[in-house]
């Protein structure tokens, strides 16, 4: 790995947690957004503490969610949280190379992606999100525990592509969760 080690998976996850309490109960974002951190990660580069890989859905925030900054969250997002390549290739280069020790899947309730799957599909470029979703959740039509399907799906994917078992990637932690819509707590399951 050629990446500086800025914080511990465990560090990272703490960091998740606390700043989503603080998000609970917050007005506006607290996450640093001043020209000093703009300029500062502009020279030296960026150093995220955690990935995020995440729905695209407009209510889903990960930067506010965890009442984080610039610089702070490498965030991938696509509908339904699903893993393809792309993603894989996004989240090797953000544990590789900016020494990111800590990936979060965080799936969402009343997720539309989800529900489509549930609903048995979609049509055109969409069919490729629900068609993963669907083998992610088999028959299960709770919402909810069809989320938590496919987020644990996603992260098996990550790490079996990956090859997150070998020794020198044993640092690198997966975790999933679950945000919830209607009061901002996410769950980590």
């Amino acid at each position: 790995m050629s990446a500086t080690i800025k914080c511990s998976a465990e560090e990272a996850l703490q960091k998740l947690k606390d700043g989503n309490i603080q998000y609970l109960d917050a007005k506006e974002s607290k996450g640093d957004i001043s020209l000093a951190i703009r300029e500062k990660t502009c020279s030296e580069g960026q150093f995220p503490y955690a990935i995020v890989v995440t729905c695209s859905d407009s209510r889903v925030i990960p930067e506010s969610i965890f009442n984080a900054g610039i610089g702070d969250l490498f965030v991938i997002r696509v509908a339904g949280n699903v893993i393809d390549k792309h993603q894989l290739g996004s989240i090797e280069y953000a544990a590789e190379h900016l020494g990111s020790r800590l990936i979060v899947v965080m799936g969402h309730n009343h997720c539309g992606a989800v529900g489509a799957a549930i609903g048995g599909g979609a049509e055109d470029y969409i069919k490729f999100i629900t068609d993963e979703i669907k083998k992610a959740i088999g028959g299960e039509t709770d919402d909810y525990k069809a989320c938590c399907l496919n987020v644990k799906n996603s992260m098996k994917v990550i790490e079996d592509s990956l090859g997150l078992q070998k020794e020198e990637k044993k640092d690198i932690k997966v975790c999933g969760a679950v945000y919830h819509l209607e009061d901002g707590k996410v769950e980590f399951l």
